[in-house]
């Protein structure tokens, strides 16, 4: 199957690259920049040498891509301009996997609220939020353009989905501190993303009412039946990529550490991508950084009767293009681990 990148420049661009160009199922037909276009994909992500079968960037053209034999497209571009593309590519039959939030809000008003205007409202109703461990299996016949989660949303919906739905936790005061790697802000050329400035420094930013806080919020109402606040604390970290994430929760009345545990085990069983750690042993980066996986584990605290639980995953792959990769093989019928293990 041909598949395509729209923005293959970006850091989840390039991550899609490597995978793509690696995967037994697909072929990496075109890679698109404006600002690269006619340069050597080799050139411009020098790892891939050797393994580039001498693709070269192509203008980011939405109609002549939507012209193109290419099956399936990743957009990998910022929210807004993912879906100028959606409009051309969807009507053409094509498969599409967004990895902005242009398609991960379901409700107009709430992204208008967090992210402006949207750019192609009427594709709203086709569009599919998928987190493949979590999203009913329906979506692979139904889809026509795919949603992929966010990097913080997954930390987060995976841990408590399952929870919430059991009945294991407390539905208020619930507190997520989140603490990101740079390159979860994307290329960008400022002052607050220069080494000098992020070296040996972290702050938080974005609180109160971060745009990914939509996204979860909307997601745990959908998979619970019920409305759910959180309290969503992001930061930025002074590593190039990672998340870390920890979640303080009151137990409901009468959960113990046990039950967590089981409904975690019920809802992943069999999912590869998912690993349950011990009680105890706190999830860290530097084991999850280049995977595609989600690691956490949590602990009680008799004091206070909360549940303390830590996740750690790659935001450039299980938090982006690793997970749409997922997607792809799922919707795909490939096997799940397809071109990620």
């Amino acid at each position: 199957m041909k598949v395509g990148i729209v923005g293959a420049s970006g850091y989840s661009g390039e991550v899609l690259v490597k995978l793509l160009l690696a995967h037994p199922r697909v072929t990496l037909s075109a890679v698109t920049s404006r600002t690269h276009a006619g340069k050597p994909l080799a050139a411009v992500i020098p790892a891939v040498r050797g393994a580039d079968r001498g693709l070269k960037f192509t203008d980011s053209d939405p109609a002549a891509l939507a012209a193109t034999d290419i099956d399936l497209f990743f957009l990998a571009l910022p929210h807004g301009a993912a879906a100028t593309y959606a409009k051309a590519l969807v009507p053409a039959g094509k498969r599409v996997i967004d990895l902005s939030a242009d398609f991960r809000i379901a409700d107009l008003a709430t992204y208008t609220k967090y992210y402006g205007e949207h750019h192609a409202p009427e594709l709203l109703p086709s569009a599919r939020f998928v987190l493949p461990e979590l999203t009913a299996p329906a979506w692979k016949t139904e889809a026509k353009l795919i949603a992929a989660p966010g990097c913080y949303p997954t930390s987060l919906l995976v841990p408590l989905v399952p929870l919430l739905k059991a009945g294991v936790i407390s539905r208020e005061h619930i507190v997520a501190n989140s603490y990101s790697g740079v390159s979860g802000a994307g290329k960008k050329a400022e002052e607050t993303y220069l080494f000098c400035e992020r070296a040996e420094s972290i702050k938080a930013y974005g609180l109160v009412k971060h745009r990914h806080l939509a996204e979860v919020e909307e997601q745990l109402a959908l998979h619970t039946g019920a409305k759910t606040v959180i309290q969503f604390n992001p930061h930025l970290a002074p590593m190039r990529r990672g998340i870390a994430t920890t979640i303080t929760v009151p137990a409901a009345a009468g959960a113990t550490i046990d039950s967590l545990y089981a409904a975690w085990r019920a809802a992943y069983a069999g999912r590869p991508f998912v690993q349950i750690l011990n009680s105890g042993e706190t999830p860290d980066t530097a084991h999850t950084v280049g995977t595609n996986r989600v690691d956490m584990s949590a602990v009680h605290d008799p004091r206070t009767n909360n549940f303390v639980i830590t996740v750690a995953e790659d935001n450039l792959v299980k938090g982006a293009s690793g997970q749409a990769v997922q997607i792809m093989n799922l919707w795909c019928g490939f096997e799940e681990t397809a071109g990620l293990v």
